[in-house]
């Protein structure tokens, strides 16, 4: 008798889901991804340039081949193109310390079937307050997500270009947009508004990068604080429509519209989905990180967008990839 049933590898894969988390954090704790990169290539030698047990270094890479993370050639283990672009520690774009950042966050899964009966969260909100001690570690471990997107960005809008303009960052957290697009051009300026323990973080790193004296800040709330009128060239609100209901997103984009000049450009970047709810993978599965830690957040849909910009007074909107995020370009 042929036995038709699917293999239950893949069930499998998924219920066992939370060892993909912590094996990639434990080894970004351990800088497995960095010391491949700089010629480890067994667990011996990566056990002895980590300093861990052998035996350690060895189910950490069995199980990062497991999930695709590293790959086995002639005997000798090395960081796949996606490992080596984005878990190596010290550059631009590494996810290294957003990795075991995560890891931390794994507990809150514990509360999921009960936030999907309720509704919403069932523990305290961390994404909408303003003091929360959660915003130092995560400001600054995100700010990797953005890098490629703010330079999507500066592409789609031909920044570099543009000579003396003036970008109004909402909620700009680390500052990466306002210092990508500074070192892109040098006649800009740049101000962000965002609560004052996360612009101190955004003023440091941006005086790092050595453009802070274009770069200055407003400290408070976004839902309240005055953006101005008529003031911007540019403006960009990046990862935090997701955390918004769709009135706070229009009146919001409304105010943002009013503090751009005539002619100026709105630049969201967000995990958007399809109008038909059937894709992208990853703005799908983000969704219930929302349902978990907002009172109204959601991953929205284009037509959303499209909608609340119209009715904000844009005329023209369209849609840029930035995987795993787009790019909404409004004027």
């Amino acid at each position: 008798m042929t036995n038709n049933r699917p293999s239950p590898v893949g069930i499998m894969r998924l219920i066992n889901g939370y060892w993909a988390t912590g094996i990639l954090a434990a080894a970004a704790t351990h800088s497995l991804f960095t010391h491949l990169e700089s010629g480890a290539g067994t667990a011996t030698e990566l056990a002895e340039r980590a300093g861990i047990s052998e035996r350690g270094a060895q189910t950490l890479l069995d199980g990062l081949v497991s999930v695709g993370l590293v790959e086995l050639h002639e005997g000798r283990y090395r960081n796949t193109p996606e490992a080596s672009t984005y878990l190596v520690e010290d550059t631009p774009v590494s996810l290294a310390p957003f990795a075991r950042l995560k890891l931390t966050h794994t507990g809150a899964l514990t509360d999921l079937a009960e936030v999907v009966r309720v509704g919403g969260p069932v523990k305290d909100v961390v994404v909408e307050v303003a003091n929360n001690p959660h915003w130092e570690g995560i400001v600054t471990a995100i700010a990797a997500q953005s890098v490629p997107a703010a330079t999507i960005a500066a592409e789609v809008l031909g920044l570099a270009g543009a000579g003396e303009i003036s970008i109004l960052d909402v909620g700009g957290g680390s500052g990466i947009y306002s210092g990508i697009w500074l070192e892109a051009n040098p006649a800009a300026r740049a101000t962000q508004l965002d609560w004052e323990p996360i612009n101190e973080i955004a003023r440091r790193l941006l005086a790092e990068r050595g453009v802070g004296d274009r770069f200055t800040t407003i400290d408070g709330d976004f839902h309240t604080t005055d953006f101005g009128t008529a003031q911007y060239d540019v403006a960009v609100y990046s990862h935090i429509a997701h955390q918004e209901g769709p009135e706070s997103n229009v009146e919001v984009f409304t105010r943002l519209r009013q503090a751009l000049k005539p002619g100026g450009t709105l630049v969201v970047n967000d995990y958007v989905v399809d109008d038909d709810r059937g894709g992208p993978v990853f703005p799908l599965i983000f969704a219930s990180e929302m349902l978990l830690k907002t009172r109204q957040g959601s991953t929205w849909r284009r037509s959303d967008y499209r909608d609340w910009l119209v009715k904000a007074g844009f005329e023209d909107v369209s849609f840029h990839a930035a995987e795993p995020g787009t790019l909404v370009v409004a004027r």
